[in-house]
């Protein structure tokens, strides 16, 4: 290979082949690199795009990094189905395959523990929003006939908002402790921010969980005995995933799911 190594994961060597001609990032096919016992999962991709100053520009485009984080997750999600793979960050570039070995040889104790620690598990996320209709239906606003009245009327509104948002962290505090009880491992994460995802509603639960992919269906099952449990509230439920919230502890620099810059030589 000629061009750059762009690294998606770190895992043991496949049990299964890959999807055939799958593609990643700049439509380059998904290749394996294996040393010490691990596999690292890369693409060849130019320099005109992916050396350091082209990277940090592109990484400012908001489209073309969109498109970049769709075709990393692809690979991902091609790995996860025949394989436990340790993501790393998007844009981890190498110089060559040198550099890869280097960085499998600098972090191999760390990606072999966590590895051995994620094997034969999956995350799982679920989101617990309050609707907008919920919120707007709890603050009825008849026209007030006097200022005395106009406060009353919001202190009224004040006080069933208040009452809802309460339910709504009640339930999504009793769903986290009924999963994290099933679950091998849990990750509370902060609050979707909506003008970011474009998600309707206020969003109270914003949670990840580990679980052996053999127990998958028992827990889609438990999430969705939930989801009708009080009206206004919707839960949503993704994955099966890469364990990407678990396996941030493993290694300094390569930790997912940042966005960041890292071609490098070696180390």
């Amino acid at each position: 290979m000629t061009g750059l190594r762009y690294v998606y994961a770190v895992c043991r060597p496949l049990g299964a082949p890959l999807q055939a001609q799958l593609t990643g990032v700049a439509g380059a096919p998904a290749k394996l690199l294996h040393h010490h016992g691990l596999v690292a999962v890369l693409s060849e991709v130019p320099e005109r795009d992916f050396a350091e100053e082209p990277l940090r520009a592109h990484l400012e485009d908001l489209d073309w990094l969109a498109a970049t984080a769709r075709a990393h997750q692809g690979v991902i999600d091609a790995l996860t189905a025949v394989v436990t793979p340790l993501p790393l960050r998007l844009a981890t570039v190498f110089h060559d395959d040198s550099g890869v070995r280097s960085m499998i040889e600098a972090r191999e104790e760390h990606f072999l523990r966590t590895l051995e620690r994620l094997e034969g598990r999956v995350e799982w996320g679920v989101k617990v929003f309050l609707e907008e209709e919920a919120r707007e239906s709890a603050e009825p606003a008849p026209k007030a006939t006097s200022g005395r009245d106009y406060l009353r009327q919001r202190r009224q509104q004040t006080r069933a908002h208040e009452s809802l948002w309460q339910k709504a962290e009640r339930f999504a505090a009793h769903l986290h402790e009924t999963l994290s009880a099933f679950a091998e491992d849990s990750r509370l994460h902060a609050p979707q921010n909506a003008a970011l995802s474009g998600a309707s509603g206020k969003n109270v639960l914003n949670a990840a969980y580990l679980v052996p992919r053999t127990h998958s269906e028992e827990f889609v099952e438990l999430v969705d005995r939930t989801k009708d449990d009080v009206p206004g509230l919707r839960v949503e439920l993704t994955g099966p995933w890469a364990a990407y919230s678990f396996a941030q502890d493993t290694d300094r620099e390569d930790t997912p799911p940042s966005v960041g810059v890292s071609v490098k030589e070696g180390e």
